[in-house]
């Protein structure tokens, strides 16, 4: 591991690809600490001590993607989120209406059209979610907005905006310059940060509940295990077997050979749990803005069944996951695409006719293995929940996070695989030019 790494740092354009990344991911941290504009840091800090002794888990999950911002209401406040929710719902609509399907079938140019349009949703969703938060802010008491007024909401909501434009311009950059997806590392990067804070209130909890230190201990291996399963899963693949024909072109013989289609159990990675967060924090946000600091009527009932522990909460939350992992699914995997490829290149899956029944046979077998994958994940999702009733301590840990460490890790170590193949492929030719069996000498 030690030598891959630093072979990593070897050769020049990995190593520029992993400086650039980093550095962008370090110019993203600094910014979280950035605050917005006329808001007391203090007297917030203050709030959210308190709604965390109170139970709230509201503002904790909100907190999960943006790295803590929202809590230091920085300029980063708002994070990715209305990047991902606009790129949810042009999903969906590309499924839905002709024009958006027709822009995803014309190659580059209509995702060009597409990653175009993205960004104008974006920026509608973060200056209306920057609306609803400097209109609770300013209805907070404790000196939390010491000038609520004009001013202070309008460069809030600028300010806000122009974060979340700055964030998704920097996980474009990482994508394009650096290694790995770039929205997903900055996501990565703002749960990794937590933990460290998790592990220091653990600490002094347990320092001052010593006979709480074996439900610590307990509640650590149950991660670990967790963890270790998480990764299982996600690289599990089920293998479709596939025998190609003999073809003679020219004197070369190719085919005749078996290979097979990994289809992974959870082809959807991280997604479906990113997806379903969104959108259902976007209605509790609102009913948490809106509703201010209200204990009582409509907006708290709302507020309170679109929590994290919550039993409808819990029902739409799992239901969302193993429907965004069918979703996700359909779109990355086509069967009939794939079993017109493989008539093309004379292949075949043995016992199944070409054609027709083989995509009927690849779309059963995915139907069958994203169910499980889809139930484990939204379980996984649900352990912080679990785990805080079960050892009675506040779960900095959660499944959510670790499915999405777990997920973007694997993914961008992946990535760094295929550069040091790739170089080292490069760097094998380099020794001479090869010389195939049948020439001479």
């Amino acid at each position: 591991m030690f030598e891959k790494i630093i072979t990593m740092f070897r050769i020049p354009d990995l190593k520029k690809k992993l400086l650039f990344t980093g550095l962008f991911l370090v110019l993203y941290r600094l910014g979280s600490f950035v605050p917005v504009p006329g808001v007391d840091a203090t007297a917030l800090g203050a709030f959210f001590e308190g709604a965390r002794e109170g139970g709230s888990t509201l503002f904790g999950l909100l907190d999960l993607f943006v790295g803590g911002n929202f809590e230091r209401a920085s300029v980063f406040a708002l994070g990715i989120m209305p990047y991902i929710t606009a790129s949810i719902v042009l999903q969906l609509l590309g499924s839905i209406i002709p024009y958006f399907e027709k822009l995803k079938k014309e190659g580059a140019d209509g995702q060009k059209k597409l990653n175009q349009i993205t960004r104008y949703a974006t920026v509608g969703l973060a200056a209306f979610n920057a609306i609803t938060i400097t209109t609770w802010l300013s209805s907070l008491s404790g000196g939390v907005v010491p000038n609520p007024g004009f001013l202070f909401h309008f460069t809030g909501i600028v300010t806000l905006t122009t974060g979340t434009m700055v964030v998704m311009w920097l996980g474009e950059q990482i994508t394009e310059h650096g290694i790995g997806n770039g929205i997903s590392l900055i996501i990565f990067a703002g749960i990794i940060a937590r933990y460290p804070a998790g592990f220091v209130q653990l600490f002094k909890q347990v320092s001052a509940n010593p006979s709480r230190i074996w439900a610590a201990l307990s509640a650590i291996v149950v991660m670990i295990l967790v963890t270790a399963s998480v990764i299982y899963v996600t690289e599990a693949i089920r293998k479709i077997p596939v025998q190609y024909a003999k073809r003679i072109v020219g004197r070369r013989v190719y085919g005749g050979q078996s290979t097979f289609i990994p289809l992974r159990v959870n082809t959807a990675g991280v997604i479906p749990i990113i997806f379903a967060q969104s959108i259902l924090m976007f209605p509790a946000t609102i009913t948490t803005m809106i509703g201010g600091q209200a204990q009582t009527g409509f907006w708290m009932t709302l507020q309170r069944i679109f929590s994290p522990g919550h039993w409808v909460y819990t029902i739409l939350y799992v239901a969302m996951i193993i429907f965004f992992a069918y979703f996700y699914t359909a779109i990355v995997l086509n069967p009939t695409e794939m079993a017109e490829n493989m008539i093309k290149y004379g292949g075949h899956i043995p016992g199944k006719k070409p054609g027709k029944k083989t995509a009927e046979y690849i779309s059963r077998v995915l139907t069958r293995i994203t169910l499980p994958g889809a139930v484990f994940f939204a379980f996984i999702a649900l352990v912080p929940e679990i785990m805080s009733n079960v050892f009675k301590l506040p779960f900095y840990f959660g499944g959510t996070g670790i499915i999405i460490v777990v997920g973007v890790a694997l993914d961008t170590l992946q990535q760094i695989e295929s550069h040091l193949v790739m170089r080292h492929y490069d760097g094998f030719m380099k020794k001479g030019k090869l010389r195939s069996r049948t020439s001479g000498g």
